[in-house]
């Protein structure tokens, strides 16, 4: 199930649309804005699948994003890419946290 809500979470949502938008230097403190956003993967993942040309989203500049769709070019869903990678890890951590409790 594709979350389309994820923008309403979004830490950016107060933020000055126009703070998101830079370029040079301040692109970094508006990527610091990104860090510990809930929503980060599903934003990264709009942008990526709509080649938005502009801004910071999910963390990343435009300058990184297309340097990633160069090297992934095989990628038809970035949702989808990302939704399962973050799964995996996931299913990683609870694995580990178990073994360290069972410890």
């Amino acid at each position: 199930m594709v979350d389309t809500n994820w923008g309403e979470r979004g830490l950016c949502r107060t933020a000055d649309p126009d703070d998101l938008f830079v370029e040079g230097s301040a692109q970094n403190r508006a990527k610091a804005l990104c860090g510990g956003c809930g929503v980060r993967t599903e934003c990264l993942a709009y942008a990526l699948d709509h080649r938005i040309e502009y801004g910071i989203w999910g963390g990343m500049t435009e300058r990184e994003r297309r340097a990633l769709l160069r090297r992934r070019p095989t990628v038809t869903s970035w949702q989808r890419l990302l939704a399962s990678a973050r799964a995996e890890h996931e299913r990683t951590y609870d694995a580990t946290a178990a073994s360290l409790g069972a410890s």
